[in-house]
């Protein structure tokens, strides 16, 4: 497995950041994770995307990815070049969602409490850690089985799928 460390950069969302705010409706006529992401978090102002780099790691509160069922919202955050998602909590169909697309996300209301914007991070997802560089500090969270694994590492789902064909 390729893909199971991911490094980036801190930058902080707050509790309660649904879909809607993810990417606003209006795009949801694409599935193109590229334009998708030119319109991640333009439900939240116009402005919060130019804070993201490519290979930024959001870390945010609880209840990430709450509102509809959208697929839309993480092919929008991995449009927006997003390496990772750290969150107290996540609504439970953003995190199926998530790693259907291939977005690796890790939960941990520890590691958000710590974590500063603009930290360096790095997460091993087969150990199961979160590493703040920056604070010198590790966090232990679930490591990911093989088979989940195996799906970030193909970019997804249908990415596996097509690949065992």
């Amino acid at each position: 497995m390729e893909n199971t460390v991911v490094e980036g950069v801190a930058k902080r969302l707050g509790d309660h950041v649904n879909t809607d705010v993810i990417i606003p409706a209006t795009y949801l006529v694409s599935t193109d994770y590229c334009e998708l992401g030119k319109h991640f978090l333009e439900g939240l102002d116009e402005t919060s995307r130019s804070k993201f780099k490519p290979g930024d790691i959001v870390v945010a509160g609880k209840n990430f990815g709450s509102g509809s069922s959208r697929e839309h919202a993480a092919l929008a955050i991995k449009g927006a070049g997003i390496s990772c998602v750290i969150a107290s909590s996540f609504a439970r169909i953003f995190f199926r969602n998530a790693i259907n697309v291939g977005l690796p996300i890790c939960e941990s209301p520890v590691a958000v409490k710590s974590i500063m914007e603009g930290d360096s991070l790095r997460i091993d997802l087969s150990r199961g850690t979160i590493e703040n560089i920056t604070g010198n500090v590790s966090f232990p969270i679930p490591p990911y089985p093989d088979f989940l694994l195996g799906i970030i590492d193909a970019g997804g789902l249908i990415n596996l799928l097509l690949e065992q064909k």
